[in-house]
């Protein structure tokens, strides 16, 4: 597996009827394809998360919106960013993705990480539980679905789950890759030296010097060379031929959610666009050059959230970060 150049959906609120929703998630995947990119993305939320917008906000079940997207694109690879391990048995989960994988001619990968959107774990009905629960059955949850993804049938008696010589058929291929997403310096990256083929790390841009040297503290305590094991970050990218038409959207982006910044101080405003990258072509890949790939990061997924269903944007991205990936 190789994601050097990954995009996620943008939120769901397109202005356009339901009846239309889907048709445009397929038209972003398929620009997504053409313009370079190795990975389309879907969030796994119940709910909008607040980074994007209200709960209410349209979203889809991602593994059955994933399941139309392999029927509508050729080439590209699909994965959830990520999965919720606790919507679904993992067992079940294996079975999901490995559908997807034979859907898809072998294009799946299974992102997956603990949760955290408590509303969504609540009105819905999910244990929601302690950062520590969430990690535990995540930790329980890839002992059943590596194996089971292997050509295994595992048997495992655990504080959360339980699978008896599960069987997972059919399959592709033995090596349907793991991406395992968060940025949990200890028992994240613990997870991902042990079972993970990529890492896509969670934090602000300036941390992650440090996220990186706890990685390579982790796969050292359990004899991995670090090299093994795919790196991406996933950016929030305010990307327009006009810089200050670029610099207007994260504006207006932010100002939905509460945080001006003609009026932020310098510790807010680091706080609010810490996950971000803002300016013309030119200016959001020598950011994520220097920023992001020359700190040693593999890839970088993008998503677009202001202006991704625009017309051009997608390509216009594609065009100024596929030569960052493939120098």
């Amino acid at each position: 597996m190789t994601i050097r150049l990954g995009c996620q959906t943008p939120k769901c609120t397109y202005s356009v009827p339901s009846a239309d929703l889907f048709p445009t998630v397929i038209a972003h995947a398929r620009k997504a394809e053409s313009a370079g990119f190795d990975c389309a993305f879907l969030a796994d939320h119940l709910y909008q998360p607040p980074t994007l917008g209200p709960p209410e906000g349209p979203r889809m079940e991602a593994y059955t919106a994933l399941g139309a997207l392999a029927t509508a694109t050729e080439k590209i690879q699909l994965s959830a960013l990520v999965t919720s391990n606790t919507f679904r048995n993992p067992a079940l989960l294996a079975k999901v993705v490995t559908a997807l994988d034979v859907a898809s001619g072998g294009r799946a990968v299974l992102g997956i990480g603990a949760g955290w959107f408590e509303l969504e774990h609540n009105q819905y009905g999910y244990e929601f539980g302690t950062v520590t629960d969430r990690l535990e059955r995540l930790d329980e949850a890839l002992q059943i679905i590596t194996p089971m993804l292997r050509g295994e049938r595992p048997t495992f008696d655990g504080k959360w789950y339980h699978v008896e010589s599960a069987i997972n058929e059919p399959r592709l291929r033995d090596d349907l890759p793991i991406l395992l997403g968060g940025g949990g310096e200890k028992k994240t990256f613990a997870l991902a030296a042990r079972f993970a083929d990529h890492l896509n790390i969670l934090c602000g841009v300036s941390d992650l010097p440090r996220k990186l040297d706890a990685l390579e503290e982790r796969c050292a305590e359990v004899g991995r060379d670090r090299s093994t094991l795919e790196t991406s970050y996933q950016a929030f990218v305010f990307i327009d031929e006009n810089g200050d038409h670029a610099r207007q959207l994260q504006h207006d982006f932010l100002l939905n959610r509460g945080v001006d910044l003609s009026k932020a101080t310098d510790t807010e405003r680091a706080a609010a666009t810490a996950r971000q990258i803002c300016g013309t072509p030119d200016d959001v890949a020598e950011q994520l050059q220097t920023r992001v790939l020359d700190q040693g990061i593999d890839g970088i997924v993008v998503n677009l959230v202001a202006n991704g269903d625009q017309p051009g944007i997608l390509e216009l991205t594609g065009r100024a970060l596929r030569p960052l990936v493939d120098a």
